[in-house]
């Protein structure tokens, strides 16, 4: 049971995070005089406005399964730059956005875990309280999966938003030459996470974050 109760919870934080994490991409392109998220209806927490089938669906729930980080991603936000004043400046923000908005709500969940433990509710995912259990696995999966999140998508890599912040910084042809990489994108990321590179990035920023949850 559980089992049951953390997957459960995990596709439910996911589906909130990619939500927050899309609406956040198209609330601050509208702050920069482009509407086109707003009229595409994705300034939302609803999360049917984001599904992408494979990444906020499938691919999510094949990692609970196997007991994996949780993190997935959703259909992308159209930007039209034609609406932007300084595309590349403006871009850099928009692209930030996403990975913020994760990052807040992880520091969000990580103030809420420390008063809560303060008072006792919280500390171990093995506290005798059903109610106290399942809300230190939500705190937990709220935490650590944006931070997934946040993490992943500053990675350099195309089609992430790290690529698209790393992009508003180059110029000439150090730009023209990373473009180049952008076909092969989605193989680098495969080889990324294939070989533990991203696991090799996330791991110390995880075990730092649950040193102070339980140390701290």
């Amino acid at each position: 049971m559980q089992n049951v109760l953390t997957i459960a919870i995990q596709l439910l934080v996911i589906l909130l995070a990619l939500s927050v994490h899309e609406s956040a991409h198209a609330w601050m392109a509208e702050r920069f005089g482009d509407p086109t998220g707003r009229l595409q209806g994705r300034i939302s927490l609803n999360p049917i406005a984001h599904i992408d089938p494979i990444g906020t669906v499938i691919f999510p729930v094949m990692l609970a399964l196997i007991g994996a980080p949780v993190f997935g991603w959703a259909k992308p936000v159209q930007v039209n730059p034609f609406n932007l004043k300084n595309p590349k400046k403006d871009g850099i923000y928009i692209a930030a956005a996403g990975p913020v908005s994760n990052i807040i709500m992880a520091i969000g969940g990580i103030i809420i875990f420390m008063v809560l433990k303060q008072a006792g509710i919280v500390g171990s995912i093995y506290v005798s309280s059903r109610s106290a259990e399942a809300i230190t696995i939500l705190l937990l999966n709220l935490i650590l999966i944006n931070i997934f999140l946040a993490i992943f998508n500053l990675l350099p890599v195309p089609p992430l938003d790290g690529s698209r912040i790393l992009e508003g910084f180059l110029e000439g042809e150090a730009l023209r030459t990373y473009r180049k990489i952008e076909p092969y994108g989605f193989f680098i990321l495969l080889a990324v996470i294939y070989l533990g590179v991203f696991d090799l990035i996330a791991r110390p920023v995880i075990n730092f974050i649950m040193k102070i949850l339980f140390y701290g």
